[in-house]
């Protein structure tokens, strides 16, 4: 059980969503909660406050009957529940609603206990909404994605359970659940804010530094079968450059790499005087190999700032208005705008294709015989000519690359007005997270491809030099999936559950 008493971590996501932990909340956050609640009630009742007695958006000119208000929130929910496209994964689901679980909990939204007590309860027992991925376009918040969930809230709509589709009405009966009271503001507080595409971007974020640990794996396990040179991922060389992402990448390489047999010292190898005047070694690696820090690093540390963006923005108030009880005021403004995660998503979309890149590079260095000069054509374990190694997975990994480049083209900057154009500006925020993990799944796969090909070179060299102990005791994990291929037979079968292994494991373990 995790016990919130004040701001949620990055950690706290993480034990939610993948080790399936469950939350409370300290009294504390439900004494604010119930205090902004009462506050706003008394605060309204005298002025004209947006979505509270007012319609919505470009209606709000028009003020609403005190006995219609309940109404207008219940309406404001039914009328959005209109999303489209894929229905979002249920891992993305928890993480959307921990993030707006924790907005509401800030006490800046003024709505009823119960909206805390019944998603603490869809959460704690792996309820999850039907919420489908087309819907708001990350202004005036995730309207319609975060709609489904208030659908479910007012005890409507589908949800996720126990594996299957199923009515709210018949799950919440089943599970003793009462829906949520219904008493000011409680469909705009649901619906407007960013928590939809935070959620998803904190899931993408968790994706893409585990990919990207498995990207310097890779890296350091080619340069390594390769026999390159040690010095590109020296301290002394990266420390010339102040960049901490390429620092730290280089210093994985090195740790990995500590005990290896086939990486090459410089010093003992070209720092002699030598006869020759044609060298028949390469000097120097090409630049998928040498280059790893330099290309690796940005994306570290993109990683790492988008991170901490999205832990602001899930420890804010993204509603409005915003109710602050301090100051026995409420404010109206464009908390709800996700220009912030639009922005962050579109960076990281970019990194992980650079990354997906590298990765086809290096597959493509491993099997031109012509380029690396030490393995068969294609890896071919079995007999050139009549066999192919593992030609046919090459061009998968080429169209995955491609896709993820025309995917990369922004989000952030294709604002389109809508709303009888209230909302003249806006940040497509869901739409740019959606369109990252889409890039972070096809990543996987190319990193995938790639790492079977590596697979194939080490069961070609391993009579050979020893490798280092960091790539042994992945390499036994991936052998136990991947067999060697000297005769054909078909190879998705081995792609899917490399991406699986890939995307359930850690290549590093981070130290506690």
């Amino acid at each position: 059980m995790i016990a919130i008493k004040e701001e949620i971590t990055f950690q706290d996501f993480y034990k939610v969503l993948f080790e399936n932990k469950k939350i409370s909340w300290d009294s504390s956050i439900q004494d604010r909660v119930e205090e902004s609640f009462t506050f706003l009630q008394e605060f309204a009742k005298n002025k004209v406050i947006y979505g509270v007695n007012t319609g919505f958006g470009p209606m709000a000119q028009y003020q609403i009957e005190t006995q219609d208000l309940t109404a207008l929130q219940y309406n404001l929910i039914r009328s959005h529940a209109s999303g489209a496209g894929k229905i979002m994964e249920p891992l993305y689901v928890k993480s959307l609603m921990l993030a707006r679980l924790n907005t509401l909990s800030l006490g800046k939204s003024g709505v009823h206990q119960s909206v805390i007590e019944v998603m603490t309860q869809l959460l704690n027992k792996e309820i999850t909404p039907l919420i489908f991925e087309h819907g708001g376009v990350g202004a005036s918040g995730d309207l319609v994605q975060l709609a489904h969930l208030a659908l479910v809230l007012i005890g409507e709509g589908e949800v996720f359970y126990q594996g299957k589709r199923c009515d709210t009405q018949e799950v919440f009966k089943q599970e003793g659940i009462q829906p949520i009271q219904v008493k000011g503001r409680e469909g705009l507080g649901l619906m407007n804010g960013t928590s939809a595409m935070t959620g998803i971007g904190i899931v993408n974020t968790i994706y893409a530094k585990r990919l990207l640990n498995w990207s310097v794996f890779a890296s350091s396990l080619i340069n390594e079968l390769v026999e390159a040179y040690d010095d590109h991922f020296s301290e002394q060389l990266n420390a010339a450059k102040k960049h901490k992402g390429q620092q730290e990448i280089a210093g994985l390489m090195r740790t990995h790499l500590k005990d290896s047999g086939r990486i090459k010292s410089r010093v003992q190898h070209l720092y002699n005087p030598k006869e020759e005047k044609v060298f028949k070694e390469k000097v120097q690696e090409y630049y998928s190999l040498r280059c790893v820090p330099q290309i690796l690093g940005p994306i570290k540390d993109t990683i790492r700032n988008t991170e901490s963006i999205l832990i602001e923005e899930v420890n804010s108030a993204n509603d409005n208005p915003i109710v602050d009880v301090a100051s026995q005021q409420i404010y109206h403004g464009g908390n709800f705008h996700g220009d912030y995660i639009a922005l962050e998503m579109d960076k990281l979309k970019l990194g992980i294709t650079k990354l997906s890149m590298l990765a086809e590079r290096q597959l493509n260095y491993l099997l031109n015989a012509k380029l690396n000069e030490l393995f068969p054509p294609f890896i071919n374990l079995g007999t050139l000519g009549l066999n192919f190694g593992v030609q046919g997975m090459q061009f998968t990994a080429v169209s995955t690359t491609a896709e993820n480049q025309a995917l990369s083209n922004s989000m952030y900057i294709h604002s389109i007005p809508n709303n009888n154009d209230n909302q003249d500006v806006v940040s497509m925020g869901t739409n740019a997270a959606n369109m990252t993990k889409t890039v972070i799944d096809n990543a996987y796969e190319v990193v995938a491809i790639q790492l079977i090909a590596l697979t194939q070179a080490a069961y070609f060299s391993e009579k050979g030099k020893k490798l280092s102990s960091a790539s042994v005791s992945i390499l036994e994990q991936l052998k136990e999936l991947v067999p060697p291929f000297k005769t054909d037979e078909a190879i998705y079968p081995y792609i899917k559950k490399v991406k699986e292994f890939l995307l359930e494991n850690e290549a590093y373990r981070e130290k506690k």
